[in-house]
């Protein structure tokens, strides 16, 4: 009997990871696992896209500890491609904020995770606060852009430890409508582009996560409904630049 007890208390976790970790949506060629978040393809705009929440029964935000449950594992992974590197990720992506808000200071947190871990213990992000990106004034647009690396320099960390300004910045992104957002991974830096614009939003000229290659995610955080479709990502080998060329050739 206990044996009996023992495998059915392992099956009821089973299933409860399944639920937060194992339920897949297909979404044209491309598969999503989906990690904290709930997600359904459904017509938007006269189009199909990929319609993802935060689940807060699943992984709690709690606003006196926001930076212990934010940027966290709440995405949709993309299970065709799990060595990314170096290359370009690019999505297109509507950010609004839920009606009722769970967080009423909430900005249309929306964006991409890219080398993350087999088991959610580390990547890199770059996502945006469509909210702040044209409001009238200039502190509030230059965190309209934010870099993390989890585990261990989120949002909070990352201005506590460096000057301002380091993995933060501005671009011209707003609530309800659509957001072409472009990465450009290339050993430790990384490039956003934002829609049709010839030069970068945004630079990371220093990642800090340890972990190099691996899964590609649509990250969505608290309050936030987000819509992406025409995800693309291309790898490539580690381009060299100018500089190290010239360094390293002499």
């Amino acid at each position: 009997m206990r044996n009996i007890l023992i495998h059915f208390t392992l099956f009821l976790i089973g299933l409860y990871a399944t639920e937060c970790f194992g339920q897949n949506v297909t979404f044209g060629k491309q598969t999503f696992e989906l990690h904290n978040v709930t997600g359904s393809v459904i017509d938007f705009q006269g189009k199909k896209v990929l319609k993802i929440e935060r689940d807060l029964k699943a992984l709690p935000f709690d606003e006196k500890n926001l930076e212990t449950t934010v940027d966290d594992r709440h995405y949709a992974r993309l299970l065709d491609i799990d060595d990314f590197e170096n290359g370009t990720i690019e999505v297109k992506m509507y950010s609004q904020i839920q009606d009722p808000s769970p967080y009423p200071p909430a900005a249309g947190f929306i964006g991409l995770y890219y080398r993350i871990k087999e088991d959610d213990s580390a990547w890199e992000s770059i996502y945006l606060r469509p909210k702040v990106g044209r409001i009238n004034n200039q502190m509030a647009r230059n965190h309209a852009v934010q870099y993390f690396s989890y585990p261990d320099f989120k949002f909070q960390t990352l201005r506590d430890k460096f000057p301002a300004g380091s993995y933060e910045g501005s671009a011209p992104v707003a609530l309800n409508e659509w957001i072409t957002m472009r990465l450009e991974i290339n050993g430790e830096t990384a490039e956003m582009f934002i829609n049709d614009m010839k030069y970068s939003s945004f630079i990371v000229n220093k990642m800090l996560g340890k972990n190099k290659k691996g899964y590609v995610g649509l990250y969505v955080d608290i309050a936030t409904t987000g819509y992406f479709k025409d995800l693309k990502v291309t790898k490539r080998a580690l381009k060299r630049t100018n500089e190290e060329l010239k360094v390293n050739d002499i």
